[in-house]
């Protein structure tokens, strides 16, 4: 970002977007008129993480208008919410997504994981899943949290077990962001806010008690943004998500993005093969010799049948 008139989107509001430029100075940014992207359907054509150029409009002020957006080596988007046949862009050019993830209080559904990890995958962004509350978890669920950790990683994904409330895996979570650009997500209520503080508590971000009620949390960030805990390590924080619904995934592809059935895909019979019922499959074999899990299994058939396996 050599170019004083350009910087890098670190918050949105929607209309109005905060761009950091290399001087460390924040400008207020707007777009002028209609900005769409080619061959894009999506509700916000700017997205944190956005490198971007703009034209000074009040020097005083530090208001200015964006005129370009800089191409993205990566980005991450959900289907969005008010609008079926269009997108939300998350976050873009992204080093690596961490999914923070809950057993309990609330709970985190394997079908949500695997479709954020899947979503990752199509977009080439490394995940890292972390397990966060493990204070909670008794010693039987604390069994199936190792074991459930394990298998991800097997599959590569790298896990972190984490609590704020005894320290477990801070350290940890905190190595991971160093000297990155990174996207955290997950439900709301399952801690994000709260390992946050624990590592940068200089941020304040506010924190919500999870609802008894519905074992829910409630959202406590409305927009994305990005925070620089310390030097050239950022932080994107976003909205809790309750869905993320696949976006232009051919069934056809659905199996590149799982990595244990990628690896066997030239194993089987047929070029087509989509995994289901078809003879001599590799994938069909993996899984009945316990080599890819039954619940992987169960979350590509969701997404392979467009199931609302987002929860």
């Amino acid at each position: 970002m050599d170019n004083p008139n350009e910087g890098r989107v670190i918050r949105s509001t929607g209309s109005w977007y905060e761009v950091l430029t290399k001087d460390r100075h924040v400008w207020q940014g707007r777009l002028k008129g209609k900005f769409k992207l080619k061959g894009f359907k999506t509700t916000n054509p700017i997205a944190v993480g956005d490198q971007v150029r703009f034209t000074v409009e009040d020097t005083a002020a530090r208001t200015a208008v964006i005129t370009d957006i800089l191409p993205r080596h990566n980005y991450i988007i959900r289907q969005s919410v008010h609008k079926a046949a269009f997108g939300h862009i998350l976050a873009a050019n992204l080093d690596q997504a961490l999914l923070i993830a809950t057993l309990t209080f609330p709970r985190t559904s394997l079908g949500f994981i695997d479709r954020f990890l899947v979503t990752a995958e199509s977009f080439r962004i490394p995940t890292v899943l972390v397990f966060n509350k493990i204070d909670l978890l008794d010693g039987e669920a604390m069994g199936y949290q190792r074991a459930l950790a394990a298998m991800y990683e097997g599959i590569g994904y790298p896990c972190l077990l984490t609590s704020v409330e005894n320290g477990t895996g801070i350290e940890a979570f905190h190595q991971r962001l160093h000297e990155k650009i990174t996207l955290l997500s997950g439900h709301s209520g399952v801690g994000k806010s709260s390992l946050v503080n624990r590592i940068a508590p200089q941020l304040r971000l506010r924190t919500a008690e999870v609802s008894t009620f519905a074992n829910k949390g409630t959202h406590t960030t409305t927009f994305a943004e990005m925070f620089e805990i310390e030097p050239d390590t950022f932080l994107i924080d976003t909205p809790g998500i309750k869905e993320l619904g696949l976006v232009d995934m051919n069934r056809e592809d659905l199996s590149h993005y799982f990595p244990e059935m990628r690896q066997r895909l030239n194993q089987c019979r047929y070029h087509n093969c989509v995994h289901v019922h078809e003879p001599g499959c590799a994938v069909l074999d993996a899984r009945a010799a316990g080599e890819i899990a039954d619940s992987r299994y169960a979350s590509y058939l969701s997404m392979l049948e467009g199931g609302d396996n987002r929860r």
